[in-house]
């Protein structure tokens, strides 16, 4: 890497977790938190798969402070500039007859204002569904597979919620990714250090979840941000029937405010957008994420008040966020992430892996992959 200090920060993970130093593999390309689709293609996946070609054996990829957080989509197709211009001369074309004398039949001009917004429509629909802008990580995961669509994302075959489906790719093709990064160096050292701690000391504190609305019935179907939020309830119902961690629910349209989520253990909320809601005081060990769409498209910008980087900053030694617009149903699923991370027989690595819907898509996850949570018994339920 050019970033001076991610090999130093790799060595010391490396030392921390046994892990062989043969297993280090260096890149050389920018240090900027985006790159390319090509610098990604080119200097990245080489190195990468000579290693795993002599390793098979490897189940999980750690990239480093100095690794970039995003790649680039890559130019359009002929094809894809050629709708988008068909689109955008017909926009034009409308447009200058809205607003010359040539059209005064209020009909005719109503047609154009229904044409003009389906051309909208259909433009933001296929810019969607041929969105290449994608986490470094997420694409990383799918390394071992050579050739598969970039366009938008590709469902995940270790996610629980597609075990009965057919998908585009096969677990074998699958690599957990994971990502030691931060603000600072200190930052990423204090993430290492506090996975080990507190797998020896054990975490405890309380597990603050926010949702927006009561939970609904058991029968009412639900989807999208209605899906997540009964999530949320019952990724917090799982938790207050154990006999660890002090669970905090809210179901108010508020969010949490400050001071309302002493030592906090564990988190899942949503959805304030890009704006840091200082009500935690994170533990050692600590893990959570907010439900909104930027959240970690910088863990760098000093002036960024996006949910990973703030967490990070301020304690939290794991984190899970989007690069770009992921839309809900991307992120990792409250109830299937947090149960099994705080069974502590699954690594975060595990537990975000089988909770997560789609790869080849905009999501990341900051923490040691090999962070085990153990979670202190409440002293009040267990009696001690």
């Amino acid at each position: 890497m050019n970033a001076s200090q991610s090999k130093g920060l790799a060595r010391f993970y490396m030392e921390r977790r046994q892990i062989p130093e043969t297993n280090l593999v260096l890149l050389f390309m920018t240090d900027s938190e985006t790159c390319s689709r090509e610098a990604y293609e080119e200097k990245a996946l080489p190195p990468i798969r000579r290693f795993l070609e002599t390793n098979p054996q490897i189940r999980a990829i750690v990239t480093l402070y100095g690794v970039p957080l995003r790649i680039a989509a890559p130019e359009a197709s002929p094809e894809e500039k050629a709708q988008l211009k068909e689109w955008e001369d017909r926009k034009k074309q409308i447009e200058n007859d809205l607003v010359s004398d040539r059209i005064s039949d209020s009909d005719t001009r109503q047609r154009l204002h229904d044409e003009l917004a389906q051309i909208q429509k259909q433009r933001r629909s296929f810019l969607q569904r041929i969105d290449k802008v994608a986490s470094f990580d997420s694409e990383l995961s799918l390394i071992k597979k050579t050739d598969y669509d970039l366009n938008m994302w590709l469902p995940n075959p270790f996610y629980l919620g597609f075990q009965n489906q057919e998908t585009q790719i096969t677990k074998s093709e699958v690599l957990m990714t994971s990502r030691l990064d931060g603000a600072s160096p200190e930052i990423v050292k204090r993430i290492i250090t506090d996975s080990i701690e507190a797998e020896k000391e054990g975490l405890s504190g309380t597990a603050c979840f926010d949702a927006r609305w009561p939970a609904p019935k058991p029968d009412t179907p639900v989807s999208g941000y209605s899906f997540y939020d009964r999530s949320i309830h019952r990724a917090a119902l799982s938790l207050s029937i154990s006999d660890s961690l002090t669970v905090v629910l809210n179901d108010e349209p508020a969010l949490f405010l400050q001071g309302q989520c002493p030592d906090t253990a564990l988190y899942c909320g949503w959805y304030s957008l890009a704006r840091y809601v200082d009500a935690f005081a994170w533990q050692k060990g600590s893990v959570g994420y907010h439900i909104a769409s930027s959240e970690c498209t910088t863990l760098k910008q000093e002036s960024s008040q996006v949910w990973c980087k703030k967490m990070l900053d301020l304690g939290a030694t794991a984190t899970v966020g989007p690069v770009g617009e992921p839309y809900v149903q991307a992120f990792p699923v409250p109830e299937v992430f947090f149960k099994f991370l705080a069974e502590g027989y699954l690594t975060l690595a595990e537990s975000h892996l089988i909770s997560l819907p789609y790869l080849s898509w905009k999501m990341v996850l900051v923490g040691d992959p090999l962070y085990r949570v153990n979670l202190v018994r409440n002293a009040t339920e267990s009696g001690s």
